[in-house]
């Protein structure tokens, strides 16, 4: 056992006062904080499951947490027969997988949520001995447990896994205060839970809207007219209908060798930057200044220009930025309408288009990353309404929903991000650790 650790608990809360840095006003002038370790607050259960008689496998996801093992991976892992040595876990308890990840460098520590069921004798899990126990679910979100681990861990660690003893990991020391300060934490947080996955609701309603919508301002395979349009276009007749690149001025391939990458320089576009109608760009990459005319002799997009995921993700659609210089990586090619046919904008949304996202994913080929050749791609059939207004009017419609999901996204974001900083202040630090 780690020297630095006491899984005995005989000489706890011996450590100064703790005091986070928001407290609601009522607990403002109470007593700080103490320090107390795990295996004071909550027992280890270590229940196996005699005789199989659960046969629900449960695992802990970084991500979600407590999950079904079926659900979480589209298949079981664990195999009926060889269940007697997992632990039971009941609703309420606490699981710790130490298997670690780049959400989760610690590995993570989740409560089960969704019933009884077993997990491996991989994983530690733990009941509180106090129901109300909410306070810790959030502190074990925070990072302010993460220092002792890592000091109370084998420096032979495998490096995809914790290596702690679970006397060592019983012994972690926890914030503690009074009930009610703690349960009034807990409150506050699940009501910002709340309003989160709300929000979080109502962004994934406005995504399916926004899809049922296309489905009927664009045409259906075969067909000429959509099932809904403008009032003033009912009556102008049927769409065109022919090869995408009777529709294109200009198609810019990028294949062949990887870019000359560098760690600064003309910022890089490449298939990871281009998601499902916008461009993200957090994921920075560059050339060199004086390899970018030599990379880009295939040409240089233009603003206006759609930029297109060849595979990998396959069919996502981005604008090419309208100001700055961009070098463009391998998997993508530019697009260039005939504006005078198709307008740009027009031509973006109808490729995320229910239907045109179907027929780009048939013609494709691969089994583990599909893709699409250019020439391929090129020769899909393309339906466009010959009145350049109509095509600006949906474009215009179907812009000011993306505008406006991007607006309450950006407000879940918020969201998430407010809480965070909430949880940094809610609690203390623990002494050598940080949170």
């Amino acid at each position: 056992m780690n020297s630095k650790t006491n899984t005995t608990g005989a000489k706890a809360d011996t450590k100064p006062a703790l005091v986070p840095k928001l407290r609601f006003p009522q607990f403002r002038e109470a007593e700080g904080w103490r320090s107390t370790p795990l295996n004071r607050l909550a027992i280890r259960v270590k229940q196996k499951n005699r005789d199989e008689k659960i046969d629900r496998v449960l695992t802990n996801s970084a991500e979600f947490g407590v999950v079904n093992q079926r659900d979480f991976f589209d298949k079981d892992i664990a195999t009926q027969g060889k269940l007697e040595g997992y632990f039971i876990v009941e609703l309420g308890s606490y699981v710790y997988n130490p298997r670690i990840s780049s959400t989760a460098p610690v590995g993570p520590i989740s409560k089960n949520k969704i019933g009884t069921g077993v997990m491996s004798p991989l994983y530690t899990v733990f009941k509180f001995k106090d129901d109300r126990n909410d306070f810790y679910e959030y502190f074990f979100k925070t990072t302010g447990w993460h220092t002792y681990m890592r000091q109370a861990s084998s420096t032979g660690a495998r490096h995809d896994r914790m290596a702690i003893s679970s006397d060592d990991f019983m012994a972690m020391p926890l914030p503690v205060s009074s009930p009610d300060e703690q349960q009034k934490i807990a409150d506050c947080l699940i009501s910002l839970d709340e309003l989160i996955v709300a929000q979080g609701c109502k962004v994934d309603a406005l995504k399916t809207h926004k899809k049922g919508l296309m489905q009927q301002l664009f045409p259906r395979e075969g067909e000429t007219q959509p099932d809904l349009r403008f009032p003033e276009f009912q009556n102008t007749g049927e769409w065109e209908r022919e090869e995408l690149s009777n529709c294109l001025k200009k198609v810019i391939d990028y294949r062949g060798k990887a870019p000359p990458k560098s760690e600064s320089g003309v910022p890089l576009i490449t298939a990871k930057n281009v998601r499902f109608g916008w461009l993200d760009m957090t994921n920075d990459e560059y050339i060199e200044e004086n390899k970018y005319e030599e990379w880009m002799t295939r040409g240089i997009p233009q603003a206006g220009d759609i930029l297109f995921t060849t595979e990998a993700p396959l069919g996502n659609v981005a604008l090419f930025p309208c100001a700055g210089k961009f070098a463009l990586g391998q998997r993508l090619l530019t697009l260039r309408s005939k504006s005078e046919r198709c307008l740009p904008e027009f031509l973006l949304h109808s490729l995320l288009s229910p239907t045109m996202q179907e027929d780009i994913d048939f013609h494709s080929t691969g089994s583990t990353a599909k893709g699409i050749k250019s020439a391929v791609f090129v020769k899909l059939n393309f339906c466009y309404p010959k009145d350049i207004d109509e095509q600006q009017r949906i474009a215009n419609c179907l812009t000011s929903l993306d505008d406006f999901i991007a607006a309450q996204i950006h407000k879940l974001e918020s969201l998430k991000a407010h809480k965070k900083a909430l949880m940094q202040q809610l609690f203390p630090f623990l002494e050598g650790a940080e949170v």
